[in-house]
Parts: C-alpha cells; structure tokens; sequence
C-alpha cells in the first residue's frame, strides 16, 4: 500500500511540474486572448539599443533571460537602454525582472526616439526597478520599487528579495495607467489630464518638453550602470 501511495504522489508531483508553464512561452489561453511574446529567450529578435539598429552586446542572453552585464561594457561593449522595435498605444505589458544587490533599472513606455530626443527618459515615464534596501533611491519618496518614478508612489510596498523574480505588469488603455507588482496594483493614474500636467509640474521632469506627452512608442529596459535581468517579456493589445 506504502509503493502504491508514493508512486501516486510521485506521479503527482511530475505532472505539476510538466503543467508548470516556463519564462518565455505562452499558453493556448494566452495565445487566444491575444498575448505575443516580446523576448523569444534566445535572441535580442525585436530589440535594439536607443538610436542604433541593433541590440549593444552588453545585453546578453542567459539562462532565457536578457542581462544586462556590466563587466562586458568595462571591455568595451558600449551599454544603453534596450527598446522594442515595435511601437505601442493601448496594451497589457507583463515582463519578470530581477536586480543586482544595490541595483537600479527601469521599465520606461511610451517613448519617442526622434532624434531630438537624446535618452529614453526624456519622453518615457518609468516604473522603477530597484533594491530598495541598499540602493540610496530606496529612501526617495516616488523612488522605489512600482513606484511611477518620481511621479506616484506605491500604494503598498510589493517588491521581492534581491534574487528574486518579480513580475511586473502595465496596463495603458486610452490614457489610463495601472502599475501591478506580483499582483498588487501599485499605482493607478490617467495620462494627458490636468490631473497628469500636475504630476510632471511636481516632478524633476517639469522643465522637459517631451516627457508623457506621447501616448503611443517604445518600450524600453533601462540602463542604470547595474546588472539586471529580464525575462517573459508578453503583451497584448488592448
């Protein structure tokens, strides 16, 4: 009776993690409701560094992630934020992140790479990415971790430990922002309203001509000048 129950119990615990579903794939249901994949896992295949045609090779592939690695760009591999070939106005983007100890990134949309525009940031808001404990951004208001940064803060910290996955979702419909950290709606705001003017007029951002005036653009991961890596990187659109 003892081999008949570990024998069921084993071959529950392989079919859970047979259904388990792997980064950078997509379901039926997914692929159904409309959801693509940004990030193949292999490849930089629909990416390129801002202002160049193609991915800087300090984005590397590992382990299906894309990593940013720093000791490649102190070999010469020149760095910079990585954005999507693609343009996008209304969708559900959802992406895993995961930071160095003391790091900092971002998931900047919206933004524009006409030539007037020298970084992502000057036209792309961003939801922050970042060790909130050891790096000193950690103790910013509007600074943390699914915070809208420097523009809203979280409603509530849901940020994991460094070395940790997190997943992190943006929804844009017709204006209307809502950030999601593992499941918990961080932010919620509507771009192009007075509501949104005033936000950038209380921000480092107020004297930039560019920034949030752009509804539909790229997306883009940042390059803070620390390790970070991304994964399962599936939109849709909305």
């Amino acid at each position: 009776m003892k081999k008949v129950i570990l024998a069921a119990a084993l071959t529950a615990l392989i079919g859970t993690s047979a259904s388990a579903q792997q980064p950078n794939t997509l379901t039926a249901k997914e692929k159904k409701a409309g959801w693509k994949l940004l990030f193949d896992g292999k490849t930089t295949k629909g990416w390129h560094t801002f202002h160049k045609d193609a991915a800087s090779p300090a984005w590397k592939v590992e382990d299906g992630a894309l990593v940013l690695d720093q000791a490649a760009k102190k070999n010469g591999a020149p760095g910079g934020d990585l954005v999507t070939n693609d343009e996008f106005e209304n969708y559900e983007l959802s992406i895993q992140w995961k930071i160095s100890e003391g790091g900092n990134s971002g998931i900047i949309f919206s933004v524009n790479e006409s030539p007037e525009y020298k970084a992502t940031y000057e036209t792309g808001p961003e939801m922050q990415v970042l060790d909130d404990d050891k790096h000193p951004d950690g103790k910013i208001i509007k600074h943390n971790a699914g915070d809208l940064y420097d523009l809203v803060k979280s409603s509530q910290k849901a940020v994991k430990p460094v070395g940790e996955w997190n997943t992190a979702q943006i929804i844009k419909k017709n204006g209307h922002l809502t950030l999601k950290l593992n499941g918990v709606t961080t932010v919620e705001t509507t771009m192009g309203t007075p509501e949104w003017d005033a936000l950038i007029a209380n921000s480092k951002f107020k004297t930039w001509k560019g920034f949030g005036k752009y509804q539909k653009g790229h997306i883009a991961l940042q390059d803070h000048g620390d390790v970070v890596s991304y994964r399962d990187i599936k939109i849709r659109q909305l």
